[in-house]
């Protein structure tokens, strides 16, 4: 048997990767990254660096529990990078990092897709519910 590098047993894992498995890591991912939180501080990130109150402030509705608990979910899968700045009170900002930048793009289009189709896919929701076929 030859041996391999660690990148081809990595090149090999990735390979083996299926999101359609229950147990796959891709589809791990795919869930996180498929929030409406996690998709929304990725887009008010676009900018640069910015205060978790300005984040705060900005995607309403979001609770501060929920909010934090995005924040760190996205640090930890390495989406941004968070700074803390010693003061009083402490100042805490948030930046993307590469590979959460390599993710805006996508995001961005699927944000601007639903604004831009949601008249439509209310009418579709209209007519679907005057038609009774949920019942």
């Amino acid at each position: 048997m030859a041996t391999r590098t660690a990148q081809q047993r990595r090149a090999a894992a990735r390979a083996e990767y299926d999101a359609f498995m229950a147990d796959c890591p891709a589809r791990k991912l795919l869930d996180r990254i498929s929030d409406k939180w996690v998709s929304l501080v990725l887009v008010a990130l676009t900018d640069g660096r910015q205060r978790y109150s300005d984040l705060n402030r900005r995607i309403a509705g979001v609770s501060q529990k929920m909010l934090t608990q995005t924040l760190r979910t996205m640090e930890r899968d390495g989406l941004l990078t968070r700074h803390v700045t010693v003061s009083v009170p402490v100042r805490v900002d948030y930046e993307l990092t590469p590979l959460g930048t390599s993710l805006l793009p996508l995001m961005a289009a699927i944000k601007g897709w639903a604004e831009t189709h949601i008249a439509d896919v209310a009418r579709a929701q209209e007519r679907y519910d005057a038609s009774g076929a949920d019942q």
